[in-house]
């Protein structure tokens, strides 16, 4: 599957590790994530060769286009929670993950459409066994 990996970048990394094991997940279960560019410790100046236009103009074609979306929300950020609104308009199912005991956004956790799972995690073993299992849901 096409995978969109969302987490936050500018609004903090201190997740970082969390979603390089994720996006590494993922991609050892043999599917395609587009967003993995995201956990690379220098993103932010990548990201820099680009205008604010064109990272929206990409990051909503790879939205509209990929299959699932996993959302790592431990860390609050603007763009995450677009993101997660922009594919439940599109029907695209989503997978809110963070850390267990945080304070989620009630945008997030209220959502009472379709298609989005919020899930709390305390370690590593307690994110993977959801994941999967969402994964699952799409064959």
């Amino acid at each position: 599957m096409r995978i969109y990996f969302a987490a936050s970048i500018s609004g903090g990394r201190r997740y970082l590790p969390a979603c390089t094991r994720m996006v590494e997940f993922l991609k050892d279960l043999g599917h395609t994530v587009l967003t993995e560019h995201i956990v690379a410790p220098d993103v932010l100046s990548g990201e820099m060769n680009f205008t604010a236009q064109q990272i929206y103009e990409r990051d909503t074609a790879w939205l509209e286009s990929c299959d699932r979306v996993v959302a790592e929300v431990s860390n609050p950020s603007l763009g995450v929670g677009y993101e997660i609104c922009y594919a439940l308009h599109f029907g695209k199912p989503v997978i809110a993950l963070h850390e267990e005991g945080l304070f989620i956004s009630r945008m997030i956790t209220g959502i009472s459409q379709p298609g989005i799972t919020v899930t709390a995690y305390r370690d590593e073993a307690g994110w993977r066994e959801p994941l999967i299992r969402f994964l699952e849901d799409a064959r």
